[in-house]
This record gives C-alpha cells, sequence and structure tokens, in this order.
C-alpha cells in the first residue's frame, strides 16, 4: 500500500490550500484515515482524523480552520486548511488503516509527507 499526498507549497498567510492523499496499491477496505503534521524542530502531532463512515476529530489548535474529508471511491482523504497561519508551517503525514484482504488484519501506513510553508 502507497500514500501519495500533494498540494503543498509555499502560500500566503490567510491564505487556503487543499492537501490529497491517494492511497493505492492492494486494499481491500480502508479504515479511519488523517492527517499529522510536524513542524520544524518539533514533534509529530495529531491534526485530523476521519472514519470509514465519516465521523471526524480535530486538534483543537486547528478546530474552524481545517476540514478533513474523505472519497471512498477513489482511496483519497483530502484537508481544506482555511486562514492559514504562519503556526501551520510543517510537514504533512497522511495515515491510513488498511486491509488488504478480507481476513488480514488493519495495518497502519503513512505516506512521505507533504510540505506546507507559510510566508507572511
Amino acid at each position: 500500500v502507497q500514500l501519495q499526498a500533494s498540494g503543498g507549497g509555499l502560500v500566503q498567510a490567510g491564505g487556503s490550500p487543499r492537501l490529497s492523499c491517494a492511497a493505492s496499491g492492494s486494499i481491500f477496505r480502508i479504515n479511519a484515515m488523517g492527517w499529522y503534521r510536524q513542524a520544524p524542530g518539533k514533534q509529530r502531532e495529531l491534526v485530523a482524523t476521519i472514519t470509514s463512515g465519516g465521523s471526524t476529530n480535530y486538534a483543537s489548535s486547528v478546530k474552524g480552520r481545517f476540514t478533513i474529508s474523505r472519497d471512498n471511491a477513489k482511496n483519497t482523504v483530502y484537508l481544506q486548511i482555511d486562514s492559514l497561519k504562519p503556526e501551520d508551517t510543517a510537514v504533512y503525514y497522511c495515515n491510513t488503516d488498511v486491509k488488504t484482504t478480507l481476513l488480514a488484519s488493519s495495518r497502519n501506513y503513512w505516506g512521505r509527507g507533504t510540505l506546507v510553508t507559510v510566508s507572511s
């Protein structure tokens, strides 16, 4: 299973980038999907998660500005970022729980990350 993230880059403060992460490979079912981020010199932290049924969870620092969504037909998770702030500068990683077959246990996978740099 591979995760390919896109949508990062240099964005002005106040901007609204949209990150995407597509899962590919041997996939029977994708359970939870999520986004994490790691700012320079800091630990990786949870940004948002979404279950297969669409229930969402957000870090308090992004609630109200970030929106996570998913397209199950495309095995893709999105992160809409609004009112971008300099402190949102980080590498954003997608994360998924995937069952590769009906009988296989769910495994956790990480994407390589996409860098979002906020210019003020």
